[in-house]
């Protein structure tokens, strides 16, 4: 308990003395989502700069001839690849195939924990790009970015505890850490990496399931949705949520009675766009 005080008390007074080390995002995702705010910019000047870095290149060319764009012909050069993708599309994969770079710990104990995250985030982003396009009008790139980085706030906390050494609390009490920290320090990293205000609010709401609000559904409705349906069949705080309780369900018009996956064709689509994300 004590090393959990420890580290609870770290994050906190780092937090009210503005001194938080957040995450940096990866310049190569920085220069395309700054260029993607550009309406002039062309698919020409943004292959130039997702050609910068090499590894980034490849996946999104491999993603660009996936099934999951129902791709014909195939193509051999980032312009192409851009064009058939869209730009939303390959802002969202550039920006995930970065942040996992920064999914990584030198700790086995803390790299297992960041390496679950970062694969239950590949799920519920997946899964919520497919329920925007099936049960909202809003931007399916967007909704998976939202999802990529619901929980992006543990960053900061898991690089705290790294610093504790052999003082490193246990896994339960690192969780409850950072489940108490991880929606006010995940909101300061999105504005820190000036993403759009919707998705800003998403890793501090997400996590409020009976959160309720006027007007079509958000990005937040999303997000929560498709986080406690990939924990429907696990164990964990999320699987026991009642589901009928959860407004969010009532946003996008899904029986919360009903596995989201039995919903016509919404199974493919979400093995498709999981499968583009881990190409």
């Amino acid at each position: 308990m004590l090393q959990e005080e420890r580290l609870f008390r770290a994050v906190v007074d780092a937090l009210t003395q503005d001194r938080l080390t957040l995450p940096t995002l990866p310049e190569v995702a920085m220069r395309v989502s700054q260029a993607t705010q550009d309406d002039r910019v062309t698919a020409s000047r943004l292959a130039a700069e997702i050609g910068r870095d090499p590894a980034i290149a490849v996946r999104v060319l491999r993603v660009a001839n996936s099934s999951a764009l129902n791709a014909g012909r195939r193509i051999d050069n980032l312009q192409q690849a851009i064009t058939r993708m869209g730009m939303g599309l390959v802002r969202s994969l550039v920006t995930g195939v970065a942040l996992e770079q920064l999914f990584f710990s030198r700790s086995p104990t803390l790299k297992a924990r960041l390496r679950q995250t970062w694969a239950q985030s590949l799920e519920v982003a997946a899964l919520s790009q497919v329920l925007a396009s099936h049960c909202t009008v809003l931007r399916p790139e967007l909704a998976m970015l939202a999802g990529l980085t619901h929980e992006i706030g543990s960053l900061p906390v898991i690089r705290l505890a790294e610093n504790l050494g052999e003082d490193l609390p246990d896994a339960a009490a690192l969780d409850r850490v950072i489940r108490n920290l991880q929606p006010r320090v995940g909101r300061l990293v999105l504005q820190a990496w000036d993403f759009p205000e919707e998705l800003v609010e998403v890793p501090s709401r997400w996590i409020d399931f009976s959160r309720s609000h006027d007007g079509p559904p958000d990005f937040v409705d999303v997000v929560t949705v498709a986080a406690l349906q990939s924990h429907q069949h696990r164990e964990g705080r999320l699987a026991g949520i009642d589901r009928q309780r959860v407004p969010a369900f009532r946003k996008l018009d899904i029986n919360p009675e009903v596995d989201v996956f039995e919903l016509e064709g919404l199974q493919q689509e979400y093995q498709e766009s999981y499968a583009a994300l881990t190409a």
